[in-house]
């Protein structure tokens, strides 16, 4: 049985991909996590029932901060916790999915000869695993085009890890969260974890017609609902949803969603056609629109930029019917994907690292 280090933080996403790998792990190993010291990932790694510890970290950031004279003592403060704690915990190997905080992890663990598995989820490398590449035994990674962007023998395409919850999740009970018949199929749109103005604005200018053909689910974000709409019969608002999202997913049978890693891997994992549209480049590093682009051309999904639908709303209901029309034939390329199944490669690899070692 071997001591197993996660890290990683900063975003719900980098700790839940985390999170989503402990049923099997747990069954042959001894699991851990390092953090900060009062991050998401301190809360959600104890709520899972995880040995927990934090550290000083510092943000790696692109812009000029005072801030960022300061934070390399963090680190290196956080370097030495780290070490410490590594040392007394007797870890056997550190699986990272990014984010700032793993930085000084991984460097400790480094120092220690321990090996260490990283996981990338977007097209290109984030900061953070720009930074600590070097120092990996492997990199797994969500797309295949990303492999010939990382250090050659080391990068494996695994896909992301989804929580196994969401896969059980129940129809019949989506539907009576929504108060839903099931007699239209139902579409679902998702903004992101803070919702989205542009899809929020383009769902709503053409609900009425959307609704003649579907009920729809609409996560839109906190502070984002629309109170006028309430009564109506086909639509349902979401601020934000947690242990209901697995049935909301099952209920739906259309998604219309921002491009972010970890909510398309649910869209394949759960084989659902789709429509993309990504965070546009103005307002992010673009790897949206590389994702969004990646899923497009293997056939899982359709992709609307955000400023199209900016410039003409109604392209929504249209965009929305030829993806009805088509959609065995997304769902038949989204059944071939060796990457719906994520979580068990990510864990082959852990796996095949330990023996390995061993």
């Amino acid at each position: 049985m071997a001591k197993i280090l996660l890290t990683g933080g900063g975003t719900a996403g980098h700790v839940t991909a985390n999170l989503a790998l402990l049923g099997e792990l747990r069954e042959k190993h001894t699991i851990y996590y390092m953090g900060s010291k009062d991050g998401i990932e301190k809360e959600l790694a104890e709520k899972a029932g995880l040995p927990y510890f934090g550290i000083s970290t510092g943000k790696l950031r692109r812009y000029f901060s005072l801030r960022n004279l300061t934070d390399p003592f963090r680190v290196i403060g956080g370097f030495f916790q780290a070490r410490k704690q590594i040392q007394d915990w007797k870890i056997d190997l550190v699986f990272s999915k990014g984010g700032f905080v793993a930085v000084p992890v991984i460097f400790a663990a480094a120092s220690l000869g321990i090996p260490i598995i990283c996981h990338e989820s977007d097209f290109t490398p984030g900061l953070a695993n720009k930074l600590t590449i070097p120092f990996t035994k492997k990199i797994c990674c969500n797309f295949q085009e990303t492999v010939s962007l990382l250090p050659k023998g080391k990068a494996v395409c695994t896909g992301a890890p989804i929580r196994e919850e969401l896969l059980q999740g129940s129809r019949e009970e989506g539907l009576k969260l929504c108060g839903f018949s099931g007699e239209k199929p139902v579409l679902m749109v998702i903004g992101g974890s803070l919702g989205s103005v542009a899809i929020n604005t383009a769902v709503r200018e053409n609900l009425r017609k959307l609704g003649e053909n579907y009920d729809i689910i609409h996560i839109c974000g906190k502070k984002n609902e629309d109170k006028s709409l309430s009564d109506l019969a086909y639509y349902r608002q979401f601020p934000y949803v947690n242990e209901e999202l697995a049935d909301l997913y099952q209920a739906a049978d259309f998604v219309i969603s921002r491009a972010g890693a970890n909510v398309i891997y649910e869209i394949l994992a759960l084989k659902k056609p789709n429509i993309l549209i990504p965070l546009p480049k103005k307002a992010s590093r673009g790897d949206q629109i590389l994702n969004a682009e990646s899923f497009s051309s293997q056939g899982f999904s359709v992709v609307l930029p955000q400023e199209e639908l900016e410039e003409n709303p109604a392209i929504l209901p249209d965009c929305l019917e030829k993806l009805h029309e088509n959609k065995e034939k997304y769902i038949k390329a989204m059944e071939t994907s060796k990457e719906r199944d994520g979580r068990k490669n990510v864990i082959a690899v852990i796996q095949s690292v330990l023996d390995e070692k061993s």
